[in-house]
């Protein structure tokens, strides 16, 4: 199911428009429960609307908008991307005192290189620069640090300071920050299949990194030569690929699915992002530019995902309320033939 909620509307009733981003509702800001800190009015108000437990484990955000939102304000691109960045945090700290499990940014795509290099090259050192500046951020939140794409094709410093991220939070043991970076869809696929067909041919390589990808090791993999004679029927012949041994190769290997795929700036498309993994993802497009899609727009996000009815391809269960995940027949991804 995919909703569009149009820029500073309110979930509750469409004709009522929302404050906007940067006024504060309420000059005695409401406590938020745990640690979320101090909230608007707006952003209380929605957060009476969570269930706390049934909140979306893998949340994917297409971050759209950058270079409109500076456009409309008479500023050069790169100003849109850098305001972007605070909207990242907002976004990733919320997510991580939510307990969503993992968060995945949209941030550069296989086909960005098309853009001027000017543009390009500035993307590369905010990425270095972002990672630099929020390290304090995300070990404070015990956040772990993936980075999906081909990493390898990065300019060295880029591939050395995720290496050093990588690295320096993979002991942490909360939310899972994916950060999309020379990312796309179809590519993640070659590669998945490439890796397949590498491993059963016995060199367990498939160039970007398979075995060791983007730094973090897994241990799916560490064994697949002792196990290739189950990939074998009684004649020598090779199995048939499965989707389970297809998403042990993805790089979101490990990770469930995403369960909401949010998109910025009101645009209709998926853009080459997740193509496997958001087979059954609740799509939410905000009309919102990103730069301005504050916490109040996420928790909007977050109150409609709940609002949802998933089915996997089953059929809802007669005399089931209507919020319960477990009102539905064959609910899951493997029962509807995923």
């Amino acid at each position: 199911m995919l909703t569009l909620r149009g820029k500073g509307k309110s979930p509750k009733n469409l004709s009522t428009l929302a404050v906007p981003h940067t006024k504060q509702l309420s000059p005695s800001p409401v406590s938020a429960p745990k640690t979320l800190g101090p909230l608007s009015v707006e952003e209380s108000e929605l957060l009476k609307q969570l269930d706390l437990s049934r909140m979306p484990r893998h949340v994917a955000v297409i971050m759209d908008g950058n270079g409109r939102w500076a456009q409309r304000r008479h500023l050069p691109r790169i100003a849109g991307h850098r305001y972007g960045t605070k909207t990242a945090r907002t976004t990733i700290e919320t997510c991580a005192r939510l307990n969503i499990e993992a968060l995945t940014l949209y941030a550069f795509s296989v086909e960005n290189w098309r853009r001027p290099k000017v543009e390009t090259d500035f993307l590369m050192q905010l990425l270095r620069e972002y990672i630099r500046k929020e390290m304090p951020l995300i070990q404070r939140n015990n956040i772990r640090m993936r980075f999906l794409g081909r990493i390898d094709e990065l300019p060295p410093g880029v591939q050395k300071d995720v290496r050093q991220a990588t690295e320096q939070t993979a002991a942490n043991t909360g939310m899972c920050l994916c950060i999309a970076f020379n990312y796309g869809g179809r590519a993640e696929i070659v590669d998945a299949m490439n890796a397949i067909l590498a491993q059963r041919a016995g060199n367990g390589t498939n160039g970007h990194g398979t075995a060791k990808r983007n730094g973090h090791v897994s241990t799916n993999h560490i064994n697949r030569d002792a196990e290739q004679h189950k990939r074998t029927d009684s004649n020598g012949r090779l199995q048939r690929i499965t989707e389970d041994e297809v998403s042990s190769y993805l790089y979101t290997e490990g990770l469930p699915d995403p369960d909401l795929l949010i998109r910025t700036s009101g645009e209709m498309r998926v853009s080459n992002f997740l193509l496997w993994q958001i087979a059954y993802a609740e799509m939410y497009v905000s009309e919102t530019l990103w730069p301005d899609f504050n916490r109040a727009r996420l928790l909007e996000a977050l109150v409609e995902f709940q609002k949802r009815e998933r089915r996997y391809g089953g059929l809802r269960q007669p005399n089931s309320s209507d919020n319960s995940e477990a009102a539905t027949l064959d609910d899951s991804p493997h029962a509807a033939g995923k």
